[in-house]
């Protein structure tokens, strides 16, 4: 398995989404996305793309892990554990000295310990509210 940095197209993009069942893109959409990211991370099985990840956010303060899939055929093998490591490699180089970078994700339900097991924590904690989304769309 090869993990290629940076170099994940429109196409390949909403194909890997599909495979595991997620919301339908536009291509504008999914280009913009692509575009926005700071780092994206694709795995190649030779010349087959079966996973990847990205990081958005604002590189000081906070990123997040985005859109890390594993196409089903290639799960359990420990291809999204070398995704996540790599993306948190990433994040840790842009932090600034002597300062504290929060590094979050939304997790997909059930994947819970797959992401406690890398050092993540589940909200909402004593101290850490729960996490919330709003989906905006077109009126009517």
């Amino acid at each position: 398995m090869e993990l290629r940095e940076n170099e994940l197209d429109v196409d390949t993009y909403l194909a890997l989404r599909k495979s595991v069942g997620w919301k339908e893109l536009s291509r504008e959409q999914a280009q913009k996305a692509l575009e926005n990211s700071l780092y994206i991370l694709v795995a190649y099985e030779g010349e087959i793309p079966v996973g990847m990840g990205r990081i958005v956010g604002d590189g000081a303060v906070i990123c997040y892990v985005q859109d890390l899939l594993i196409s089903p055929d290639y799960r359990r093998q420990g291809i999204g554990g070398r995704i996540l490591e790599k993306l948190k490699q990433y994040v840790q180089v842009l932090r600034l000295p002597e300062t504290e970078l929060m590094f979050g994700l939304m997790c997909a339900k059930g994947r819970e310990t797959f992401y406690e097991s890398h050092g993540f924590i589940a909200r909402p904690t004593k101290e850490l509210g729960p996490g919330m989304i709003q989906y905006l769309r077109e009126e009517g």
